[in-house]
């Protein structure tokens, strides 16, 4: 009996599970209250410029044209802000991905429902992709769509361009989305050949004085879908550089898949709001959305992601994907951006126990600005535990993500604000372990071409590399 009345004195002494998640929540709350206050400053410097303009405005000769000046300035720099925050609270999760929580969780929070009878086929580098999507193209028998935010001239634009104009030759509806500024450097051949063969092009959002306000949003998506049935879609566009193997730095290593059944339809929805943005024109019947039947035993999710919404489906699955997870994370991205949400959520995922590794493009980045602000960001997560492997054979361009050997993700999204806040994208996830292991595989060979990213030698960086990373950080947001 004494034994039990301590025992309860005990209990009653002790602070309740709910006080401490309120203690906890509490001291969060105080952290990313300071977070604000950087944040803000941040912004300040980024986004307040208007100051400087003012002065600068104040003391031109012609006060008026000053003034103009001023306002176009103001106008230019609003235009780069972010449409879109990363979600501050709501990412503390008891339950796994394993819960049956988690897949109603994410289908809820992304508004994109899993839709069954689908079969993918995942394509490593040029020497797989491109045949199987010029194949696809060969076959198609009703309609042809493209949104490209890369399609340059060379070999390979020459080749889509032949095959495309034929079939719009022989009656197809065959209609191409090039983003105006991915694909600014396709050539007149490549553009003549296409409308000459009756293929509709249209640039998406070209630059022009009167869209200021919308240039900075792009569509970064890459989707071929051939009779509304067949999608390809992945980190690849259309240009010389993605051809071969990945044998050496002029040739890219990265990943598409081939996606055929229901799921297809929300790639084509995807182009079709584009489409109808750019043109007008909205796309319906038979010919785009087909009546389907299942194609395989697949449950896929094909998530669109696009600021227009005011926020980004696809970070929304990131970040409740690592929140959830519990064993593992695999990150092959090439452009790791993480902002302050993110670098915060991977190093407690490290602190409980999950094996967290990120693959990201080593010394052949195509992107000076994104390497060096990625660079910039490995200190904190290195110093929880976090496992950073920079691909050095080429550039790596793989977009993927695997979670606890189940949960996979792969498309068009970097881990970054600009595809996060600022472009429209597209992922494709799925619940399923081989795949899920199939992707691992080809994370874990990778590795071989990898170096491991050392804490120390991070510290030791020279004074010139920090300079130029302080220097990228100024545009951190919009790389």
């Amino acid at each position: 009996m004494k034994i039990k009345e301590d025992t309860e004195a005990v209990d009653e002494s002790a602070p309740s599970v709910e006080t401490l998640r309120l203690m906890r929540d509490r001291a969060r709350a105080e952290v990313r209250s300071r977070e604000g206050v950087l944040k803000r400053a941040r912004h300040a410097i980024r986004y307040g410029w208007l100051w400087l303009l003012l002065q600068a405005a104040r003391a031109t000769w012609k006060r008026i044209l000053g003034i103009m000046a001023l306002i176009f300035a103001a106008v230019l720099i609003l235009s780069f802000k972010p449409l879109e925050e990363e979600p501050t609270y709501g990412l503390d999760h008891d339950f796994a991905i394993e819960s049956p929580e988690f897949l109603s969780t994410i289908s809820g929070a992304t508004d994109t429902p899993f839709v069954q009878g689908n079969r993918i086929e995942i394509l490593s580098n040029g020497d797989q992709f491109y045949p199987s999507m010029l194949a696809g193209i060969e076959q198609a028998q009703k309609s042809i769509t493209i949104e490209a935010y890369i399609y340059w001239a060379g070999d390979i634009g020459r080749r889509f361009a032949d095959a495309l104009a034929a079939k719009a030759g022989s009656g197809l509806e065959v209609k191409i989305l090039l983003d105006a500024v991915g694909s600014s450097s396709i050539s007149d051949e490549i553009m003549e050949t296409l409308v000459a063969g009756g293929c509709q092009v249209r640039w998406y959002r070209p630059v022009r004085w009167y869209t200021i306000r919308r240039f900075n949003n792009r569509t970064h998506r890459k989707s071929l879908i051939i009779d509304g049935r067949i999608g390809y879609t992945g980190g690849a566009g259309i240009a010389d550089h993605w051809k071969g193997n990945a044998e050496d730095p002029e040739h890219w290593r990265d990943t598409q898949i081939r996606l055929e059944g229901p799921a297809t339809a929300t790639l084509q929805a995807g182009f079709a709001r584009n489409w109808l943005e750019t043109t007008g024109e909205l796309i319906s019947g038979e010919t785009y959305y087909p009546i389907y039947q299942p194609a395989g035993p697949l449950a896929l999710q094909s998530i669109l992601s696009s600021p227009e919404t005011g926020s980004s489906t696809v970070r929304i699955m990131y970040y409740l994907s690592i929140v959830c997870a519990r064993k593992s994370i695999f990150i092959a991205n090439p452009y790791f951006i993480p902002d302050d949400q993110a670098i915060r959520i991977l190093a407690e995922a490290k602190q409980r126990g999950v094996d967290v590794k990120i693959m990201v493009a080593g010394k052949h980045n195509d992107n000076f600005l994104a390497h060096n602000n990625s660079t910039r960001l490995y200190g904190k997560l290195l110093e929880a535990g976090v496992e950073i492997y920079e691909y050095n054979k080429t550039m790596m361009h793989h977009k993927y993500m695997v979670c606890d050997g189940v949960w996979s993700t792969v498309g068009t999204t970097n881990f970054d604000n600009r595809s996060f806040a600022l472009n429209d994208e597209n992922n494709v996830c799925i619940y399923e372990k081989p795949l899920a292991d199939h992707w691992s595989q080809i994370f874990f060979g990778d590795m071989a071409n990898c170096d491991l990213v050392d804490l120390q030698t991070w510290k030791d960086r020279g004074v010139r590399r920090k300079v130029a990373e302080f220097m990228a950080s100024f545009v951190r947001d919009q790389v």
